[in-house]
């Protein structure tokens, strides 16, 4: 009985241990967001393990969280949900029920996952989709591109791109009953980083004859240069999205070989011929000083040529739309960004934000305090925060005043 007791204890000890984690001192829910960071870590072993014994490939092992969340479009009194393809691209529609005689609005969706992960079926996904659909009286069109690994850039890009564009078309919004006057497009994460980037490429299309009225960006990733700015070396350890696991979904996103990921790792990617591309992710000049605090802005260290040569994207504009030219920002809409604190891709959004406003573009910029990459995601059980559901209507509100 007494072996039993201290086994028991021991467990609950090691347990205990493997759990805790220090949060800072305003974040809300400690232990959800404990279990939280448990469980994202848990899978992240295993996905290590499983990688090392040849058994899978990492990502297949983190897409077991998308499986698991996974819903099957059914519709309700509010909402009638189906999926479809646009232009052969599969996308999950949104149609509210609730009669109107003027012409709708519609919001673009893209979901966010780092390019490897995540599904516009996912239940958290799900639900905002439902959500905005049923209080902005909106059809949404949410999208499902083509992940990594099985699929490198501009896969993902390309699917999203040839949605927007298949959707913009005037007898297409015809057929759904939309008003071309009021589209928005929106994206979390890797959803905002492709987001972004399309509304830039939009812009310049002459093809495409209707325009975003506004764009949304969740946390957005926007910079593939400097992975050691600020945020990334305050927030590498905090729940959800590591330095880690950002920098391996970037090299993801071009290739298999690990020798990039090492690379991008120890922020030893680029070359001195990029010089001239930092001044545009140079946090010392775009950062509030709130953010830059005790740190110091260092010359970037330049590593092995054969990285750029052999993944050219990696500077593509589509990837990491920072490094835009400023006149090509001038004429972007009205554009609406969220960042958190405690987020390796803070200092991203942070950036794009002055970037845009030297630009001349209407930035919305909501910062919270007290939060960490990927919130929206947690409105569900068992993992629903008060501070999700907070932001979440923040974010509604703000399309529906301004769509």
């Amino acid at each position: 009985m007494a072996s039993k007791s201290v086994c028991f204890v021991l467990v609950t000890v090691l347990l205990a241990y493997y759990i805790y984690m220090p949060l800072p001192d305003n974040v809300e829910e400690k232990f959800k967001v404990m279990l939280l960071d448990a469980t994202f870590r848990t899978l992240g072993h295993a996905g290590t393990l499983a990688e090392l014994l040849g058994i899978k490939h990492y990502m297949d092992v983190m897409m077991l969280l998308t499986k698991l969340e996974h819903t099957e479009p059914i519709s309700d009194e509010h909402v009638t949900v189906t999926d479809t393809s646009f232009n052969n691209v599969p996308v999950r529609l949104y149609v509210p029920k609730r009669q109107s005689e003027a012409l709708r609005r519609a919001v673009i969706y893209i979901h966010g996952g780092g390019w490897c992960l995540g599904s516009a079926a996912m239940m958290p996904y799900d639900l905002l989709s439902r959500q905005t659909a049923q209080q902005l009286n909106a059809l949404v069109v949410s999208i499902n591109y083509r992940l990594a690994p099985i699929f490198h850039f501009p896969a993902q890009y390309d699917d999203v791109y040839t949605v927007v564009k298949f959707f913009l078309q005037h007898s297409i919004l015809e057929k759904y009953s939309v008003d071309p006057s009021r589209i928005a497009v929106s994206g979390d994460s890797a959803g905002g980083n492709l987001a972004t980037a399309v509304t830039l490429e939009l812009l310049h299309d002459p093809e495409v004859k209707v325009k975003l009225k506004i764009q949304a960006l969740i946390y957005p990733v926007l910079q593939t240069l400097d992975l050691n700015t600020p945020s990334y070396r305050e927030n590498g350890n905090m729940p959800i999205l590591s330095r880690t696991l950002m920098v391996r979904f970037w090299s993801e996103y071009f290739t298999t070989d690990k020798k990039l990921f090492d690379a991008m790792f120890t922020n030893r990617h680029m070359t001195s011929q990029e010089a001239h591309l930092f001044k545009f992710v140079n946090w010392s000049t775009l950062l509030p000083d709130s953010l830059k605090k005790h740190h110091i802005y260092h010359k970037p260290q330049y590593g092995d040529s054969s990285f750029v040569k052999k993944y050219p994207a990696i500077l593509d504009t589509r990837v990491s739309p920072l490094l835009t030219e400023d006149d090509k920002l001038k004429g972007l809409p009205l554009t609406y960004v969220i960042t958190c604190m405690y987020d390796v891709l803070r200092d991203d959004g942070f950036m794009y934000v002055s970037r845009l406003r030297q630009a001349g573009v209407q930035v919305i910029h909501h910062h919270y305090d007290s939060t960490f990459h990927g919130i929206l995601l947690l409105n569900t059980l068992p993992f629903d925060l008060e501070i999700a559901h907070h932001i979440t209507a923040k974010y509604l509100e703000w399309l529906g005043n301004n769509l």
